[in-house]
């Protein structure tokens, strides 16, 4: 069988979902992101929530933190976000208080996500900035690992 090569966005989600992967070891949800800009990734970030004990410790925080570091602003106007899992409010909201033009997501996120499933806050016309998004990319893995981890988390809960 003849391997296809990546494009750009599934080439950057994979960077993605190695963050995710770092977050499951450590027994975070297995949720990662990277920010490019100029087609170099500037910035990596995965879920650290009940590791570092904040409400902040999403994967895209961590993330446009660093990016904002090495761009020198808090504008990220030239850059764009990949994330496996679709972001949350909190997140959503603070990918268009930084400008970030495009988004693209993994998995969708039925129960919290706020780029089109609960809420859609990365494309309000009323604000003064809205979001390009891209849905589904590489959705499939992005999803399967959510549910490896929240099964070996319900059968742990179920063993002790």
């Amino acid at each position: 069988m003849e391997k296809r090569e990546l494009n750009d966005d599934e080439k950057y989600m994979k960077e993605a979902i190695k963050q995710a992967r770092k977050a499951y070891k450590i027994g975070e949800s297995p949720i990662g992101c990277v920010i490019v800009y100029q087609n170099k990734i500037i910035a990596r970030g995965y879920n650290r929530r009940n590791i570092d004990k904040t409400t902040l410790g999403h994967a895209e925080i961590t993330a446009i933190r660093k990016a904002s570091k090495v761009i020198g602003d808090w504008r990220l106007e030239d850059c764009t976000i990949y994330v496996t899992l679709e972001p949350c409010q909190m997140c959503a909201g603070a990918i268009v208080q930084a400008r970030i033009p495009r988004v693209v997501i993994g998995a969708m996120n039925p129960k919290a996500g706020c780029a089109g499933s609960v809420l859609n806050l990365l494309e309000i016309p009323q604000f003064n900035h809205q979001c390009d998004v891209e849905r589904g990319v590489l959705a499939d893995e992005c999803s399967g690992l959510m549910s490896s981890f929240f099964r070996e988390l319900r059968e742990q809960k179920k063993n002790k």
